[in-house]
């Protein structure tokens, strides 16, 4: 598109207001003006996921989503505050790109750098034939979420260091890699028959699942068998598209 001078012009002296430079497609907002509560420990902007390095089009660590399942997710939130609980969400909306990054990484069997962290007993081929790693992700559509729960008062704890030893995503409690999480059985992102909602992960791992279940259900969110902290609001707005927009800092 021309870019014309004479029309921004035209537009101040008219009084209008040119939209932000980041303004997100209509129908999406950032979760931060539903939920200010709500950590935002966004991975895959960061080196802190199973790729092991910033992914593409996250140019920015905050939650996008669509507004209904903001709105929705600031429901749970309210009920977690209540019970002296939080969300942390690890993943909102995903642009389709990201999810092709990830699919590229799955491919490239000769890079095993977090395999201890995120998949210590899978076969790195077997990642996409599993359903761990595929081709399209409903964070795409712009309405699930990976999340857990954790006690409040947030407790204060080290940043990740992507020079430090890994550990591995399914060892018991105390030896996993700490975020403030309550104990879910594995960590986040673990690719791993442990980490589906059926597994048995022990009676106090299986409480936390139960609860964050519970209060996602209750404001219409769904999960999936194999991985305990994704949800997706039942009834998105955009079922069948799959958004491909960078996430970008807020104006």
């Amino acid at each position: 598109m021309t870019f014309r001078p004479y029309a921004f012009l035209m537009l101040l002296a008219l009084g209008a207001t040119p939209p932000p430079k980041n303004a997100l497609p209509s129908g999406f907002v950032y979760l931060s003006d539903f939920a200010p509560t709500v950590i935002e420990d966004m991975r895959y902007a960061t080196p802190h996921n199973f790729v092991g390095a910033p992914i593409a089009g996250y140019d920015a660590p905050k939650c996008v989503l669509t507004a209904a399942a903001a709105r929705a997710l600031a429901r749970v939130e309210h009920d977690l505050n209540d019970a002296g609980l939080t969300l942390r969400v690890y993943d909102c909306y995903r642009p389709q790109r990201a999810v092709d990054a990830m699919l590229a990484w799955s491919k490239n069997l000769g890079d095993q750098r977090t395999k201890i962290a995120y998949y210590p007993r899978i076969d790195k081929s077997q990642l996409g034939h599993l359903g761990y790693v595929a081709a399209r992700s409903e964070h795409s559509r712009g309405s699930a979420v990976d999340a857990t729960i954790e006690r409040l008062p947030v407790r204060a704890l080290p940043p990740y260091d992507p020079s430090a030893p890994l550990h591995e995503c399914i060892a018991p409690f105390k030896e996993r890699y700490h975020d403030g999480s309550l104990d879910m059985g594995t960590t986040f992102d673990c690719f791993d028959p442990l980490s589906a909602m059926d597994a048995d992960a022990g009676i106090v791992a299986a409480s936390h699942r139960q609860a964050l279940e519970a209060v996602m259900h209750r404001h219409g969110f769904v999960g999936i068998v194999g991985e305990w902290w994704h949800y997706r609001l039942r009834w998105e707005p955009y079922p069948t598209t799959y958004f491909n927009f960078p996430i970008t800092p807020k104006p």
